[in-house]
């Protein structure tokens, strides 16, 4: 978090020092579980999603053409339906990244969450967008770390 830099923000992702933006590290056993771990990580940077309640599900289908830039276009699109609808999301499955019909890679997950509340939920910081600065999608040791920014 913001503030926090260099401590861990969850069981499955870490907040590592940056000058002015957030960057984060997210890790996972699996691609989909690192994928997740992102997710909320991104979300934990606006509010305590641990008080947002799963009542809205909304499924995803995303297509790219590499790693990096599905990374890149699911959080985009988890930070675009927070900025057009107002939904923060809590809980986050992906059943799979997958090979696409023409290459590339197609993710496929349910998010879970509700409308922002000021009441219930602290707003943090916001967030602008996910950027491609120091971007890294590596598996290591049997597992995968991601590491991105996020423009505050």
């Amino acid at each position: 978090m913001p503030g926090n830099e260099g401590v861990q923000g969850g069981a499955g992702y870490r907040y590592l020092d940056h000058t002015a933006d957030v960057y984060v590290e997210a890790h996972g056993a699996s691609l989909e579980e690192a994928f997740e771990n992102a997710a909320l990580a991104t979300m934990e940077v606006m509010t305590d999603t641990s008080k947002v309640s799963p009542t809205i599900e909304r499924r995803i289908e995303i297509e790219a053409e590499d790693r990096g830039s599905l990374l890149y276009k699911w959080l985009e699109e988890l930070i675009a339906e927070f900025d057009i609808s107002g939904v923060v999301y809590s809980r986050f499955h992906i059943a799979g990244i997958e090979e696409g019909e023409e290459g590339g890679l197609r993710l496929r997950a349910v998010v879970a969450g509700e409308e922002l509340d000021p009441e219930r939920h602290a707003q943090r910081t916001g967030v602008k967008a996910v950027t491609y600065h120091m971007m890294e999608v590596r598996e290591l040791n049997g597992g995968y770390t991601l590491r991105f920014v996020l423009d505050v």
